[in-house]
């Protein structure tokens, strides 16, 4: 169960990451969607489904947004009413700041009776006055804890440049952090670096490492690929030529993203990091959907064949 393989620091996980559908779609399309998703997923050899919470992050950035924001359905919400019968473990995005503690305590009282697993994330917008802050949010998830697993989010972009992301997790882990879903990967380097400075530092204060979970998506256009970087995903230069001068560029970031999910399980491997990987597919092109289907065939396959599964 994914419960037991965070707690025993098991490597090969995998995940896949979704989106809900926007606010405004009539619920008799909601109900399409959800079976959709159902049947996609259904037959995948998951450990756990991840679904996203959707927020405008316009205001980290002065750049334009290149796709218009538009706002989805709550993920709680969306997988309690729309996919319970999805059997397996759903880890929900919870930007605590939009609720009062006791909507947060409620709602985590509510989580052992089914599986789901929170990661608490900030609200993107400075401007913002959070209603409960992440450390409170930790704090009452505590009473969970024999219960539950309580991830995070890690950002090999922000190590590359603070480099004190090890620091960050660590802090986290203190709260009772036990696993860390990053960023979507594309620059291979920064998570290799934030990986050895985490191992380092962990080695160093005689702690746990947590499990490290590797997002890996596809890339099947040129706004899609400048979305990623706005998004601040880190593109390196020669992957970004060769995208963009590929006759397939889907075909590409799929091969690019099985190139990435090798590297890093044999990294992982070598430094004995628990890791996994969390394939997310949060387009609504078809050809898309299909993509991320079939790397998280491959990379099921790949860990396999490593033993990890």
């Amino acid at each position: 169960m994914f419960i037991d393989k965070i707690k025993e620091g098991k490597s090969g996980l995998l995940l896949y990451g979704i989106t809900p559908p926007k606010m405004e779609t009539p619920k008799e399309k909601v109900t399409l969607i959800a079976e959709r998703t159902f049947n996609r997923v259904k037959d995948l050899p998951l450990d756990a489904l991840v679904v996203y919470d959707v927020q405008d992050e316009s205001a980290r950035t002065d750049k334009e947004r290149p796709f218009p924001f538009i706002g989805a359905l709550d993920p709680f919400r969306f997988a309690s009413e729309y996919l319970s019968a999805l059997q397996i473990p759903k880890i929900i995005y919870r930007p605590a700041g939009k609720f009062s503690q006791d909507e947060l305590s409620s709602w985590l009282t509510d989580l052992k009776a089914h599986q789901y697993y929170p990661i608490f994330v900030g609200v993107p917008s400075p401007t913002f006055t959070p209603k409960t802050s992440l450390p409170q949010a930790y704090k009452l998830w505590e009473a969970q804890k024999e219960n539950s697993v309580l991830g995070a989010i890690t950002i090999p972009e922000r190590h590359a440049v603070l480099n004190d992301e090890q620091n960050r997790m660590l802090s986290k882990m203190e709260s009772g952090v036990s696993y860390f879903i990053s960023q979507c990967v594309f620059n291979v380097d920064y998570a290799k670096k934030m990986l050895k400075d985490l191992a380092d530092t962990c080695q160093s204060t005689n702690c746990k490492l947590p499990t490290v979970i590797f997002t890996l998506t596809t890339c099947g256009s040129e706004k899609t690929l400048s979305f990623m970087e706005w998004l601040g995903i880190h593109v390196p230069q020669n992957m970004k030529d060769e995208l963009l001068a590929a006759e397939n560029m889907l075909e590409k970031s799929i091969s690019l993203c099985l190139s990435i999910a090798q590297e890093l399980t044999e990294f992982c491997l070598e430094s004995k990091i628990p890791f996994g990987f969390n394939i997310e597919s949060v387009a609504i092109r078809k050809t898309e959907i299909e993509a991320s289907i079939a790397i998280t065939n491959e990379v099921a396959k790949l860990l396999k064949e490593k033993g990890l599964r």
